[in-house]
C-alpha cells in the first residue's frame, strides 16, 4: 500500500506543476479516476478545467483526445461513422475521438443534451454502438469533462441521468492571491505557455493502482454511514429528488481510493466526509421554487453531513473483509 501511495502522490506532484495551488481539488479527481469513475470538472472559464485534465492524462501515461462540444456537434463527431470506401466497395467504420483512454469532453454543456446524451453508453459500459455494431472502449477509458456553471450564458443543463453517471463533480474556484502570484511568476520564468509534464507511472501501473483500490477494507459500519448520508439527501426538505443508490457507490469507492493515496488499507470516516459534496452534491436536485435562494446540492450534502451521525474508526486489526 505504501508503494502505490508513493506512486498517487508523484502523480499528484507531477500535476500541481501545471495547475498550482489546488492540490485538494485534484485529489479528489485523481480519486475518481483510480475508482474507476469519470469526473466533471465544473467551474468559470480559465481556472485550469481544462490544463487540468491534459496534465492528468500526461501524467498517468494515457493515451488523450480531445473533444470540443459545440452548439453543431453531432453524435457521429464523438462516436464515429461508418464511411464508403470506394476501393473496397464497402463501408468502414472511422472512429471518432471517444476511442481513446482519457477523453477530455470540453465544455461538454455547451451542446445540445442529444449530443451528450451519446457518451451515457460509453460512460456506462465503456462501450459505443453505431448503426447496430458495439465497439469496445478498453479498461482505461475515462471521461474528464469540463463544464461551465449552468447560469452562465449559452450553457445547456446536463441531464440528471447523465450527471449521475458521473462518479465525481470538482470545482477549482478562485485561486488565492498567493497562488495566483506563483501563476504568474511561473509563467513568466517558463518563458513560454506550456508546462512540461512527465510520466509518473508507466504503462500499466493505473490498472495496478485501481486493481489496489479494489483491495481496500470497507468495514460494514463505514458502508452504513454511506448509505445514511445517501438517504438523508432523498428526505432533506430542500430536495425535489436525492441521491441514487449510485451515490452510496461513489461514496464508498471513492473514500477507498482516498485511503489508497493516504497509504491505508482500510477506509475511515473521514474518507467519506472528504469526497462526500464532490459525490453526492451534482446527484441532488433543490426544489423550483428555492432555485432563486441560497439552497444548493451542495448546500444539503453539507447540512447532512452534519447530521448523520459519524461511526467510530475501525483499527487495521479489527477491519472484516
Amino acid at each position: 500500500m505504501t508503494a502505490a501511495s508513493e506512486r498517487a502522490t508523484a502523480i499528484l506532484d507531477e500535476v500541481e506543476r501545471a495547475v498550482i495551488g489546488k492540490r485538494s481539488a485534484l485529489t479528489l479527481v485523481l480519486a475518481a479516476v483510480l475508482a474507476k469513475g469519470h469526473v466533471l470538472l465544473e467551474d468559470l472559464p480559465g481556472l485550469g478545467k481544462t490544463l487540468a485534465a491534459r496534465s492528468l492524462a500526461t501524467a498517468l501515461g494515457l493515451e488523450f483526445a480531445r473533444a470540443q462540444f459545440t452548439p453543431d456537434l453531432l453524435p457521429a463527431d464523438l462516436t464515429g461513422s461508418f464511411v464508403f470506401d470506394q476501393r473496397s466497395g464497402d463501408f468502414v467504420f472511422r472512429k471518432g475521438p471517444i476511442f481513446t483512454e482519457l477523453l477530455l469532453a470540453d465544455e461538454i454543456n455547451r451542446t445540445p443534451p442529444k449530443t451528450q446524451a451519446a457518451l451515457l453508453e460509453a460512460m456506462q459500459e465503456r462501450q459505443v454502438t453505431v448503426e447496430g455494431r458495439t465497439f469496445s472502449l478498453g479498461p482505461t477509458f475515462h471521461v474528464l469533462a469540463t463544464a461551465n456553471p449552468v447560469e452562465y450564458e449559452g450553457t445547456y443543463p446536463l441531464p440528471e441521468a447523465q450527471l449521475d453517471r458521473f462518479l465525481a463533480r470538482v470545482s477549482f474556484g478562485y485561486p488565492s492571491a498567493q497562488d495566483e502570484t506563483d501563476v504568474v511568476i511561473a509563467r513568466m520564468r517558463r518563458g513560454r505557455e506550456e508546462v512540461d509534464i512527465s510520466t509518473a507511472v508507466a504503462a500499466g501501473e493505473l490498472l495496478e493502482l485501481q486493481t489496489t483500490v479494489e483491495q481496500v477494507t470497507v468495514d460494514p459500519g463505514i458502508a452504513r454511514y454511506a448509505v445514511a448520508l445517501t438517504t438523508a439527501t432523498r428526505t432533506h426538505p430542500d430536495t425535489l429528488i436525492g441521491s441514487s443508490p449510485r451515490g452510496s457507490l461513489a461514496l464508498v469507492l471513492m473514500a477507498r481510493a482516498m485511503a489508497v493515496i493516504d497509504g491505508r488499507d482500510y477506509v475511515i470516516p473521514e474518507d467519506v466526509k472528504a469526497v462526500a459534496p464532490s459525490a453526492l452534491a451534482h446527484r441532488v436536485t433543490i426544489r423550483p421554487e428555492l432555485w432563486m435562494t441560497q439552497p444548493s446540492g451542495l448546500a444539503v450534502v453539507e447540512e447532512v453531513l452534519g447530521q448523520v451521525p459519524t461511526p467510530p474508526t475501525v483499527e487495521p486489526d479489527s477491519v472484516r473483509p
